[in-house]
């Protein structure tokens, strides 16, 4: 048995002496002292030896075992020692390379400075679902099963009864179903109708608003929305309200201000008219203090919306609204 342990050493070392890579390593460690290696099975076969031989066979095998491995850990650590050292280095005098910050998206920006301006005015954010039922949808805001503003608004739908919204104005009822005047609060969020060119995109955000109290008049609804205006812009930008039809308010108003690329000269934003439609307001319609459960006579109240993407491309000059979602950071990295 000395003999063949002493056969066995010579071979294994050797082996040992001339592996190259790792992978020659294992196959040796495997050959010798893994499950089924010569050194294992050897030490398998001591229990079949004389009982005067068992002892000092063991003791020679187990020697022998560690030996080996003993020598692979240091032929391991050798090898990838010279992996180490020819591997391409790190020169710490090189430059850093400056790591990336991102920013607020310009939506998310004009969003939160949108919904600042109102919570500084008193109003409250209420935030629904964007899968939102028909009858919030459009029959609670007087908009019931074919009347023809649904061809306003071209919608995406889920199922029958179901759609995406395509206004924020679902808020509205729901607020209103739930909780007794006053009431002020506006309801940002994404909106969603089947349009799609430089000035639409399929998905845009909205902010609507709704104050209802009593002895609400047309007068508080242009002095809330004028002090808007002035502060998203500018003080010195003009503003007009201009007859409009809304389902859900009446009267109706759209509200222009003076263009902000040629301060009302003309020019090709504003189609040569001096002025830009920027939100839609007016008075609530009864019928949708009715669905509410308000009593008739009571309450009054005004209700406006606006897209915040149309805001952005009038304080930043972008001419196509489709620039906000290509993600390209040349384009957004300039906010």
């Amino acid at each position: 048995m000395e003999k063949e342990l002493k056969q066995i050493r010579e071979e294994a070392l050797c082996a040992v002496n001339e592996a190259k890579d790792l992978e020659s390593l294992q196959n040796v460690s495997v050959k010798y002292i893994g499950r089924k290696g010569s050194l294992t099975l050897m030490l398998r076969n001591v229990a079949n030896l004389p009982a005067d031989q068992k002892p000092l066979a063991g003791k020679l095998t187990n020697i022998l075992k560690k030996e080996i491995e003993e020598a692979i850990e240091k032929a391991t650590e050798k090898i990838e020692a010279d992996i180490a050292r020819k591997a391409p280095g790190i020169d710490i005098t090189l430059p850093g390379r400056p790591a990336y910050q991102g920013n607020l998206h310009p939506i998310t920006k004009v969003t939160e400075e949108i919904c600042s301006i109102f919570l500084r005015l008193g109003f409250e954010i209420a935030e629904g679902p964007e899968v939102e039922s028909d009858y919030y949808n459009f029959e609670a805001l007087n908009i019931p099963k074919n009347h023809p503003a649904r061809d306003m608004q071209d919608t995406f739908y889920v199922s029958g009864d179901v759609v995406l919204r395509t206004h924020t104005s679902p808020m509205q009822a729901r607020v209103m179903e739930k909780s007794k005047p006053p009431i002020r609060i506006i309801a940002p969020g994404k909106v969603y109708r089947c349009d799609s060119d430089h000035t639409h995109t399929p998905m845009f955000n909205q902010v609507e608003g709704l104050l209802v109290d009593e002895n609400i008049s047309f007068s508080d609804l242009k002095g809330i929305l004028t002090i808007f205006v002035h502060q998203i812009f500018d003080k010195n930008v003009k503003l007009r309200f201009r007859p409009s039809f809304f389902p859900f308010t009446e009267p109706s108003a759209e509200v222009d201000i003076e263009c902000v690329m040629c301060r009302g000269k003309g020019c090709r934003v504003c189609s040569q008219t001096g002025w830009l439609e920027i939100l839609g307001s007016g008075m609530v319609h009864p019928y949708v203090f009715e669905k509410a459960g308000y009593e008739p006579g009571k309450y009054s109240g005004f209700a406006f919306g606006t897209g915040v993407e149309r805001i952005a491309m009038l304080k930043y000059g972008i001419d196509d609204l489709r620039k906000f979602y290509e993600n390209d950071i040349r384009f957004l990295g300039q906010f």
